[in-house]
């Protein structure tokens, strides 16, 4: 998959960008409101800060739908160009106006970025290192803040520190994202599909994961086009083949999926009982249902896919691990092995042409390959099918069926929750929230001044950072996003509550000014282990491809509201409540995700995105259901 990798690297640069503009805002604005006197106009000051996140949710209300009407790559291209117009209007600069105008156009790279960075990673991504590779933003974002916090530093030293060459470097570095952008990166292949240009998609493909056979997975991109109806889930247990089925006395009984690597197959067995539930005992919906009290308040989505990785035998990684996904595929028919395909692998991919109108003749073509499979060797039904039961629901839009919705309230929900647990209030004020819990202390010894020590420590706390996103991206697609979530939110919420119980109690200089900086650096390390990445992660995976561009400008424009609230808030709080009041709020806040992860965000790894949407209409109509009818 060196192909994917290098692509989803290339691409993480323009968060490399977003986390060099955090840092350097962060140090810059300490000399900024000297001299332009903000020190008595703390709102003058959360604007110099906020403009930048008002740009970037200025350009989220419309990114996301432009996206999808001219693709993933020119976005990227122009947010490129926008970081490079910021960084040299920022080194100008005459005054405070300039200054705002020129941190809102950055801003508008930066929101480019950050809504479709994620998005184009996941559309290029495997599904067994997706989790991986979309970790990446995180950790190149931290990189950037410490690389930025190391210039700042350094710069402080000077007599007289320059703010606009702090700010204005940045020009330098958005140069080779420019670079990349227009000379490397390709189109997203979902993307290419959903425009019918096939060819292209295969080319892309075939580059991106090493190989000539994309047959199958050129298979599961068209087909995933016509996700988001109702959908039923057949009662059957997947496992690995231990033999050819052909050859079984109960070959009647069992099903041989094939997934788009060639040679592999899974086999699946009807579950005794019959196909009167939506899952049946295979995965155990029932006991959720009817089991505790907290698996009664548990979202549908949550429990079938938690039962789905319960069930399925843990990915070996590679091949297999994509399997996981793909015989949960819905009309997994159209997806046989490509040795049952006629021709082999050269089917022509230009018989498909994607549009609003034509999902029937997607459908038909795809499902012709699939017709004659008495031999059971084939699949003989799908486990996931859509039922189009009636005129309004098969012409419904897809953003807005029950399942698109379900999402966007999962993904919205835990973008607010992301939000005010503080987390980016507290970066880009990060030198002086520690100057203010006396970290000034600590190096007194070394001769260094308040300015300088506050940075200091905050590239050193950045750079504890990265070896948490390093740990975070090892167990993302082998624990999962939930399972991160769930043990990383406890974790904040205690550091939350060690940093506020410090700043209550009194105690020596030294010995506060070690326990909030201690505090603070345990949550961010946790933060970008969980919290941090995941909602971004979630956010690109869980809607259809049609309009997958709009969901997620829906779901980055409440990531930038959040975001500028918790800006442009922070420093009116800090003088009013302190440190103790703002850290116990955030506290608070930690603890309603907790409770939000346990009961409404499912588990996605390991499945490809087209199957995850199918997930959510079921968890949509089964919410939908009375109990009884439910089980």
């Amino acid at each position: 998959m060196r192909g994917a990798v290098l692509v989803a690297v290339a691409a993480a640069i323009g968060n490399y960008l977003q986390g060099w503009d955090n840092a350097t805002i962060a140090g810059a604005v300490l000399y900024i409101k000297r001299e332009f006197a903000l020190e008595s106009q703390p709102a003058v000051e959360g604007l110099v800060v906020a403009m930048s996140l008002i740009g970037a949710t200025i350009i989220t209300t419309f990114s996301g739908p432009v996206s999808d009407l001219v693709g993933r790559r020119p976005m990227l291209i122009a947010s490129s160009l926008l970081y490079f117009a910021g960084g040299l209007i920022m080194l100008w600069s005459p005054n405070v106006y300039v200054l705002l105008l020129a941190r809102l156009v950055d801003g508008f790279g930066v929101g480019l970025a950050v809504t479709l960075v994620p998005v184009y990673i996941s559309e290029t991504s495997p599904p067994e290192i997706r989790g991986r590779l979309n970790t990446l933003p995180q950790f190149t974002g931290s990189g950037g803040m410490f690389m930025s916090y190391c210039m700042i530093f350094a710069m402080t030293l000077s007599p007289s520190p320059n703010w606009r060459i702090m700010l204005g470097v940045l020009f330098v570095p958005s140069l080779l994202y420019l670079f990349v952008t227009v000379f490397y990166l390709p189109e997203s292949p979902r993307w290419l599909v959903s425009k019918g240009r096939m060819k292209e998609a295969r080319v892309v493909l075939e580059m991106l994961r090493g190989r000539e056979d994309v047959s199958g997975e050129m298979a599961l991109l068209v087909e995933g086009l016509g996700t988001g109806g109702d959908t039923e889930i057949e009662d059957y247990v997947v496992g690995p083949s231990e033999g050819d089925a052909g050859e079984n006395e109960q070959a009647r009984d069992t099903v041989t999926l094939y997934g788009p690597e060639q040679g592999l197959s899974w086999v699946a067995q009807p579950v005794a009982g019959g196909r009167g539930s939506m899952l049946g005992s295979s995965l155990g919906l029932q006991a959720s249902r009817h089991g505790s009290m907290y698996e009664q308040m548990k979202d549908p989505v949550v429990a079938l896919l938690g039962s789905v990785h319960e069930r399925l035998p843990e990915s070996g990684g590679g091949a297999t691990g994509s399997m996981r996904g793909s015989t949960l595929f819905p009309n997994l028919g159209s997806m046989l092995s490509v040795n049952d395909r006629p021709g082999g692998s050269s089917w022509d991919e230009e018989n498909v042409q994607p549009g609003d109108d034509d999902l029937d003749e997607e459908e038909e073509y795809l499902s012709d390959d699939g017709k004659d499979d008495d031999d059971g060797g084939g699949l003989q039904a799908p486990l996931l099918s859509r039922q189009s039961t009636d005129v309004e629901t098969k012409n419904e839009p897809a953003s807005g069926q029950p399942g698109v919705r379900h999402a966007l309230f999962c993904g919205v929900t835990i973008q607010i929750l992301q939000q005010f647990s503080g987390i980016n209030g507290v970066l880009y004020y990060t030198p002086q929230i520690l100057d203010q819990a006396g970290v000034s202390v600590l190096l007194a010894s070394l001769g260094l001044s308040g300015d300088s020590t506050s940075i200091l420590i905050s590239g050193l706390t950045t750079l504890l950072m990265l070896p948490s996103i390093g740990v975070a991206m090892r167990l993302m697609d082998a624990s999962g996003r939930r399972a991160l979530l769930l043990w990383t939110l406890p974790v904040l919420v205690a550091s939350l509550a060690v940093l506020v119980v410090a700043n209550v109690v009194p105690m020596a200089a030294t010995a506060h000014a070690a326990l909030s900086t201690g505090s603070v650096i345990v949550y961010f390390c946790c933060f970008v282990m969980g919290f941090g990445p995941i909602p971004n992660i979630l956010c690109a995976e869980i809607f259809p491809t049609r309009v997958r561009g709009l969901c997620i400008a829906i779901c980055s424009l409440t990531f930038w509201l959040g975001d500028i609230a918790v800006t442009y808030s922070l420093p009116v709080m800090l003088s009013s409540v302190g440190l103790a009041g703002v850290f116990s709020f955030y506290a608070a806040v930690c603890c309603v995700a907790l409770v939000f992860v346990a009961l409404k965000v499912p588990e996605t790894k390991g499945l490809p995105l087209e199957v995850i949407i199918e997930f959510f209409n079921v968890g949509a109509k089964a919410g939908t259901l009375p109990d009884e009818e439910f089980h």
